[in-house]
């Protein structure tokens, strides 16, 4: 016979209830809730900005290969923010480079300046030049999302000699990711 001090002790399952595990549930959803709205703003913003940079790294992709092979290149928008980058004599099939808007920014509404300007044309020296049909070159390019949510908006300015970059509208002119 064992006596009371030699009996084996079961340990008590530690574990939680259902109420606890239902409260916690509850907070987790709150929380989710509540930050649903600005998750989906960003989201919108991250594709205002991936378009805006696309587009900004294909006109430096045109420049410097215009540059590297001592030839004309001309970077043209195909339709909305799709584009395609590709040597003005004897163009190369598929093109040397291109972006459909579907990737990462399908949201995204494009106003360029001048509204019929869709080339831009660079030399051997890597600045912008006459377009060879004699249309109209962009100045700048300015981002939109569609979908609601969005609250950025971005430029892509295209200088003189034709370095383009990506700036901010909204900001104030001192600051250096300003359009001023």
């Amino acid at each position: 016979m064992l006596s009371g001090a030699g009996l084996l002790r079961v340990p008590r399952c530690a574990g939680f209830t259902l109420i606890e595990l239902m409260i916690t549930v509850a907070i987790l959803a709150t929380l989710v809730t509540l930050g649903l709205p600005s998750f989906r703003q960003m989201l919108r913003n991250y594709e205002v900005r991936a378009a805006a940079e696309s587009v900004s790294n294909g006109l430096q992709r045109a420049r410097a290969e215009a540059v590297a092979h001592n030839t004309k290149v001309y970077f043209k928008l195909t339709g909305g923010t799709s584009w395609t980058v590709n040597y003005v004599t004897g163009p190369v099939n598929p093109a040397l480079d291109s972006r459909s808007s579907s990737e990462g920014s399908p949201d995204v509404a494009l106003a360029v300046t001048p509204s019929t300007a869709t080339t831009v044309t660079y030399s051997n020296l890597g600045q912008a030049v006459a377009n060879a049909d004699a249309s109209a070159t962009p100045t700048q390019m300015d981002f939109n999302a569609t979908a609601a949510g969005a609250t950025q908006t971005l430029r892509v300015l295209i200088g003189v000699g034709g370095g383009a970059r990506v700036c901010d509208p909204s900001l104030p002119s001192g600051n250096p990711r300003a359009c001023s």
